[in-house]
């Protein structure tokens, strides 16, 4: 069986739509940026305040927080990038949004210096140390305010996808499946075979070790329960506490296999299981 090739004119038909996307991703962030250097230049001082007898628009001001804002626009763009690719792809969690916005400042710092020192020599003059401090904290702040304005859609839209809508290449042989994370019950291991359990309880069997899945799969939606089986939170139907401070596991669906009957939480992963399911 052949596959069908894509044509000249569909490719330069996905080509366009990919260049419409990024110029409109860029023309939000320009109203973004805009606006943000409209409200802040109106409130920095008294003269130029909407209703002051004094008014005057802050053109200078204006100009230099637009390029500001373009400045940290391209750093944290660049960095969001990086942490798409590296972590947001597979899930999207506190500690990993922290991280990117930890970051994303610490470049901002290691910009904002150097600036300060080119901008001081080419007008000849000389910040003091404590001014070049003030300014600094409130770059980051206004850096901290405005990322996170640019990329709160983003990050909840890749949550969204991560949580519900992502899926993943089952691969056996020379077969490919795709499911979505919500049609997964669990997955298994028996005679040193990895097989995926759906939730109308038909399994495939996968080129995969369980090990593999672990690194591939969202760990907030799966958790390795033992060295036999990763399972799905929506799976779990009923949890006992048993002897030595065990728990037991039924699964919704019924599967007659030894690995998914009788799913044991040991003592030592008990509180990572609760914590995870919780």
């Amino acid at each position: 069986m052949s596959i069908a090739q894509p044509t000249r004119n569909t490719v330069k038909k996905v080509g366009h739509i990919v260049k419409s996307n990024s110029a409109w991703h860029w023309f939000q962030k320009a109203i973004v940026f805009t606006i943000f250097s409209l409200v802040l230049n109106h409130l920095a001082t008294r003269e130029s305040f909407p209703d002051s007898e004094s008014y005057r628009f802050p053109v200078e001001g204006f100009l230099a927080s637009i390029a500001l804002c373009i400045l940290i626009g391209i750093i944290a763009d660049l960095n969001f990038k990086f942490y798409k690719r590296k972590h947001f792809s597979k899930k999207v969690e506190t500690a990993t949004i922290v991280w990117f916005m930890a970051s994303t400042l610490g470049y901002i710092i290691m910009m904002y210096i150097p600036l300060n020192i080119i901008i001081n020599i080419v007008a000849g003059a000389e910040t003091e140390f404590y001014y070049l401090l003030i300014g600094l904290l409130l770059t980051l702040l206004l850096s901290f305010i405005l990322v996170g304005l640019l990329y709160a859609r983003d990050l909840y839209n890749l949550y969204k996808l991560s949580i519900k809508d992502a899926e993943i290449t089952i691969e056996s042989g020379a077969k490919m499946t795709k499911l979505t994370y919500e049609n997964i019950l669990c997955f298994f291991i028996e005679n040193k075979i990895v097989y995926t359990v759906q939730n109308d309880g038909t399994t495939i069997n996968t080129d995969f070790t369980l090990n593999e899945l672990e690194e591939k799969i969202n760990d907030q939606l799966f958790f390795r329960a033992n060295r036999k089986i990763i399972i799905h939170k929506d799976a779990v139907d009923q949890i006992e506490k048993i002897e030595n401070g065990k728990l037991r596991l039924r699964l919704k669906a019924s599967i007659e296999n030894d690995a998914i009957a009788q799913i044991i939480i040991s003592r030592y992963k008990r509180k990572a299981f609760m914590d995870w399911f919780q």
